[in-house]
């Protein structure tokens, strides 16, 4: 995935209205078709937590199911981009032990895996006003800038490519 420029403003606006329509729609379908369930099947005990639940899971399914159905909607480019920069980060997290220690051994893939990481990092960030750990990812790229200087690399989280990770 390469990094692109995204509109802080639009991101902004386009994530909250699709979070409220997901907070109304789970709520909303939730508590309809739990009241429907009730109606028709009720229970003798008076217990209709079964029936509650089943009407999230099916709010939580339907839901799940148009977000990946309009995912390529232009409306939703922003927020794609965003959640997809934030599973190829978390693919790079869950690997970051072995690509440190390959990169102090002056691996370029694994050089340019973490550069691509602190880029998106950093503009995941900035999109969510995450301004806090920003000092932490400067001592970071400092670390990492220090390790290309001393092998005389000159790598850049452009050329990053998901199969790199596959040998860590």
């Amino acid at each position: 995935m390469k990094l692109q420029e995204i509109d802080k403003a639009r991101y902004r606006k386009h994530l909250n209205q699709v979070i409220i329509a997901c907070v109304l729609s789970l709520t909303a379908g939730s508590l309809g078709i739990a009241q429907l369930l009730i109606v028709l099947l009720p229970d003798a005990d008076g217990s209709h937590f079964h029936w509650n639940l089943a009407g999230v899971v099916v709010s939580c399914v339907v839901i799940a199911t148009i977000l990946k159905r309009y995912k390529h909607h232009p409306y939703m480019y922003e927020v794609s981009y965003v959640w997809d920069l934030k599973q190829s980060l978390n693919k790079i997290t869950r690997k970051m032990r072995k690509l440190k220690a390959a990169a102090e051994l002056g691996d370029i893939d694994a050089i340019t895996a973490i550069q691509y990481s602190y880029d998106g990092s950093r503009q995941l960030w900035q999109l969510d006003d995450n301004t806090i750990t920003m000092e932490e990812l400067s001592v970071w790229q400092a670390e990492l800038d220090a390790l290309k200087s001393k092998y005389q690399l000159d790598v850049s989280g452009a050329d990053y490519q998901e199969s790199m990770l596959e040998k860590f």
